[in-house]
């Protein structure tokens, strides 16, 4: 079984590219979506968020309020300095955990299989030896903020703003092209990135 670990910025589409190697014939488990999970009520993550945070991050039904948690977390212009690396400190862990025990269940069923695990912080989390290869998904600065803006359905300005105070805790798309095995420009159409996808799909069966 090949492990590859999919990485990138903030917007850079790194689900969309994910979802173009499933289509191949790929496993894919997104990180975020383990984190979501980890973090829903009565899991030791939700309760160790909690109490490190505070009970101003909670909706009222008791669940995360991610805005919330991301503003405490990543601060807010003129307020409290960033905890990212403090909950990361809390959830990485564990994704880790649950992702490496899915690998090797996917591994058990399918020795020829490949696995993608999509995480924006593999290399911030020095965790990148957990995989056989890197890729790194990557596009022009703009085109993050529109696509972002675009998802939330929210403006410009305001998704420029968010983009920028993520992209501050993030290594820069420089550095991560730089440690990764495979690049996938998604700057054009999705018909140049689904044929990239397929010229590294094809160079991992043959490893």
């Amino acid at each position: 079984m090949l492990k590859l670990g999919l990485t990138g910025g903030i917007a850079s589409g790194k689900s969309v590219v994910g979802e173009m190697f499933v289509k191949l014939g790929a496993h894919l488990i997104k990180s975020d979506a383990v984190a979501h999970w980890l973090m829903e009520p009565g899991r030791p993550v939700y309760e160790e968020v909690v109490r490190r945070f505070g009970r101003e991050i909670l909706n009222a039904d008791g669940s995360i309020n991610r805005a919330r948690l991301a503003e405490a977390a990543f601060g807010a212009p003129g307020g409290a300095s960033p905890r990212v690396a403090e909950l990361n400190e809390i959830v990485h862990p564990a994704v880790i955990r649950h992702e490496n025990e899915w690998m090797e269940e996917i591994g058990q069923r399918d020795g020829n299989a490949i696995a993608i695990v999509e995480a924006a912080l593999i290399l911030e989390a020095n965790a990148a030896g957990r995989f056989d290869r890197l890729m790194v998904v990557t596009c022009h600065p703009e085109q993050r903020i529109v696509r972002y803006a675009r998802r939330l359905g929210i403006s410009e300005d305001a998704a420029r703003a968010e983009v920028t105070r993520r992209m501050a805790a993030q290594i820069p798309d420089e550095e991560k092209i730089r440690a990764a095995d495979f690049v996938i420009d998604n700057s054009e159409s999705l018909a140049s990135t689904e044929q990239q996808v397929q010229r590294v799909f094809a160079a991992l069966r043959l490893q």
